[in-house]
């Protein structure tokens, strides 16, 4: 899919955002959208589905984000529909600017890109109203755009499924009397840089469990603070991979907006050493 097809979907998304009303689920409920599409945090996807519907009804979100961490810039737009509080499915277009790694490695491309196709099912639990954690299971498939680059440093596919198991609880007046949101995520994949650099590797090419968790603080109903780590595979004999961080604040000001500001720590990328930067997401729920 190219970028014109992307911008318009987009474009879709944003009008159908304008002219839908949000559903019946509280602000901030539906998180914002993480760089692979998926509702939750910037770079861990939580339990949540996106958008404000409850049962019998439809939500969504369709959003815009960018990474700039000086050597790197990461683009991604995307859309995501749910329903009944239930099901979602997204897509997420990434492209990844390497221009500084082209020039000092001589590569013959200077951006990578990939398609990621999500589906995302509550299992059980209610995020607040339920005494057990709200439980989703998740998987997404990612499709390379050009596979030159990441085969050239040893990646073994241009396309792979993962799946994912996420828990969420907000746990209300916990933190000193303000509310807390906690997640925890296991994924099982072999994705390398997402898979942005392709997937499974000339060290390894199984898939492996990692671990990712967010915690959060509702400073009130349109602030919120917080922080995520993500578990990275490290599957390439040409470079280690570093786990993720961030640090995050969130304002939701109503329903149909979300704006959310990360420091983004990436560690070393493809050889490419202490990769930190600023993280800018915009979503438009409905």
């Amino acid at each position: 899919m190219n970028n014109k097809i992307a911008v318009f979907l987009l474009f879709l998304g944003t009008s159908a955002a304008v002219v839908a009303e949000p559903g019946g689920r509280l602000l901030a409920t539906g998180g914002a959208s993480m760089v692979e599409g998926a509702a939750g945090g910037g770079i861990v996807p939580w339990a949540v589905l996106s958008g404000y519907g409850t049962r019998d009804e439809w939500g969504g979100a369709a959003f815009a984000t960018r990474v700039d961490t000086g050597d790197y810039q990461l683009n991604t737009a995307g859309l995501s529909f749910s329903y009944a509080n239930r099901v979602e499915l997204s897509f997420a277009r990434q492209r990844l600017d390497i221009s500084t790694l082209a020039q000092t490695a001589g590569l013959p491309q200077s951006s990578l890109g990939q398609d990621v196709f999500g589906m995302k099912v509550r299992l059980f639990g209610d995020l607040v109203y339920d005494r057990l954690p709200q439980v989703a299971l998740g998987i997404q498939h990612k499709r390379q755009d050009d596979f030159l680059i990441p085969s050239a440093v040893g990646a073994n596919r241009e396309t792979d499924t993962e799946a994912y198991l996420a828990a969420s609880r907000l746990f209300l007046g916990a933190a000193m009397g303000y509310n807390l949101l906690l997640n925890g995520t296991l994924r099982y994949s072999r994705a390398n840089e997402t898979g942005l650099l392709g997937f499974g590797g000339d060290r390894r090419d199984r898939r492996s469990v990692l671990k990712e968790g967010s915690a959060a603080i509702l400073i009130n109903p349109r602030w919120i603070v917080g922080m995520e780590y993500r578990e990275k595979p490290d599957n390439l004999n040409f470079a280690g991979e570093s786990d993720w961080k961030d640090l995050f604040v969130g304002y939701f000001p109503s329903k149909r907006l979300a704006l959310v500001a990360a420091w983004a720590d990436l560690g070393d990328i493809a050889t490419l050493e202490d990769q930190s930067g600023l993280y800018l997401s915009m979503q438009l729920s409905y």
